[in-house]
């Protein structure tokens, strides 16, 4: 069989670690593949972005992964750049949540909003008397009996209680996602969720469980990492390395994909071979294209292809947020800062989401003398300021921190970084949407999705998501494979 064309549109992590995997696939089978990235700007990585400036470290973007989903950890590796592999500061492992004006500690064992230990929570200064009493009853309810999806409002509430939802499962998820609790599904966002409630009738006896069984048997993948990982070097490190791995895969930058019809040469033939319409006037030639663009993109490139599915991907709604990244000298900071930084909860009405205290969080993020402390803007119910103009921006944050840290002093850095429509929202009802699309696609064979839209939060899910697209690629030309 002659040599498959690939086009890969989008050269964010996605669209990179696909073009790794099939790469890795063809040499171990012995198939000829050639692959083209096709990027719209100057530089490859997406919203992976690094920026080094007098001994900072500053990520615009996502600055870590969770090893609990492996898939980054593995990808590093095979990479080579598992030595710079940098795990957080245990010792200020904490997070605050803003409650009433107060920095108030999110209670000891408390694992993706769920208590594990009693002790903490009976002592915290977060949750309520009668908080505390409804999460203790969570281990009393019965299981959900119906399998319909929810929000993830109705899921904490349900099970742990309103103040658990807003006053930690709420700012977390805000913080994290920038999504409202109110239209998340978490059947999509939060699917061991659902898991743990189904198999042990409760999420606190599930996650004492699984605690128990994560002590006595820990993964040769995860063992000697914490919950959240970076690289040493800067986030940066990875896209860059992937870039430098690639053999066979050609990438092509400033070049912006209009739309993508069927070739007309092959129309009379019956094969699905496809031609990608360039900005600029020019066209590619594809056996198969890999969208790795946000859903809304992958809409208005398919539109006069199959306006069906160009509509469905069109369901998917995003988020816009913004980082501010702000360096400080430590004789300026009187705040101890002992933690990993702090979420805000809705009713705060603040205009942070949340504040990573970056120096704390991570080793060589700057020099020793110094503090970076990196805030994020907009999420869904502050969206608007992101559009602010920078000026505005920056001094709303600095006044924030001064309200909440009691930052007076200027920075000796600042770093602004935009993410218009960036952050997909598994609203309920995804899982259903991402079935009629795959139906759907399933009459274009040679089309493939894949991205934080789909399956994908978070760099690891994206890394896996893209592998199973790599496969799912490869199984479209060789079935035999």
């Amino acid at each position: 069989m002659s040599q498959k064309n690939i086009v890969i549109i989008g050269g964010g992590i996605s669209g990179l670690a696909t073009a790794y995997s099939l790469e890795e696939r063809a040499k171990r089978n012995g198939k000829s593949l050639f692959i083209t990235i096709l990027e719209k700007n100057n530089r490859v990585g997406g919203s992976i972005l690094t920026e080094r400036e007098n001994g900072f470290i500053i990520e615009g973007g996502p600055d870590c992964f969770i090893s609990e989903k492996p898939y980054a950890l593995q990808l590093c590796k095979k990479l080579g750049i598992g030595d710079n592999l940098l795990c957080t500061n245990d010792e200020f492992r904490k997070t605050f949540v803003l409650w009433k004006g107060n920095l108030h500690e999110l209670p000891e064992g408390v694992m993706l909003m769920i208590p594990t230990r009693i002790v903490p929570i009976l002592k915290s200064s977060l949750i309520s008397s009668l908080g505390k009493l409804r999460m203790a009853m969570e281990l009393l309810i019965p299981k959900k009996k119906s399998q319909e999806d929810e929000s993830l409002s109705e899921f904490v509430c349900r099970r742990l209680g309103k103040d658990v939802l807003d006053k930690i499962a709420e700012p977390l998820v805000a913080g994290i996602h920038a999504a409202n609790p109110d239209t998340m599904s978490v059947k999509s966002t939060f699917p061991k969720f659902v898991q743990m409630e189904e198999e042990y009738g409760s999420l606190i006896r599930a996650m004492i469980a699984k605690k128990k069984m994560m002590n006595n048997s820990i993964s040769e993948t995860t063992q000697g990492y914490t919950m959240f990982m970076t690289l040493k070097n800067g986030l940066d490190e990875l896209p860059v390395t992937i870039v430098k791995s690639l053999k066979t895969t050609k990438i092509i930058k400033d070049k912006e994909a209009v739309r993508v019809v069927k070739s007309p040469s092959k129309i009379t033939t019956g094969e699905s071979i496809y031609k990608i319409l360039l900005k600029d006037g020019e066209g590619l030639d594809a056996d198969a294209i890999v969208f790795a663009t946000p859903s809304y993109e992958t809409a208005r490139l398919l539109s006069e292809l199959d306006a069906l599915i160009s509509n469905q991907l069109d369901e998917i709604p995003y988020i816009s947020t913004a980082t501010v990244s702000l360096a400080y000298k430590k004789d300026a900071v009187s705040h101890p800062m002992n933690g990993f930084g702090f979420v805000v909860p809705k009713p705060e009405k603040r205009k942070i989401m949340a504040a990573t205290w970056v120096s704390r969080k991570f080793s060589y993020r700057g020099p020793e003398d110094s503090f970076l402390i990196r805030c994020f803007v907009g999420g869904y119910y502050n969206e608007d300021l992101i559009f602010m103009d920078d000026e505005d921006m920056i001094k709303m944050v600095k006044g924030e921190l001064k309200d909440i840290m009691g930052i007076n002093a200027d920075p000796i850095l600042v770093r602004l970084y935009r993410w218009k429509k960036a952050m997909p929202q598994y609203t309920i009802g995804h899982d259903d949407r991402l079935t009629i699309l795959n139906r759907m696609l399933s009459k274009e064979p040679g089309l493939f999705l894949t991205g934080s839209a789909y399956r994908g939060i978070g760099i690891s899910g994206c890394i896996n998501d893209a592998d199973l697209t790599a496969d799912a690629v490869i199984k479209h030309f060789y079935p035999a494979q």
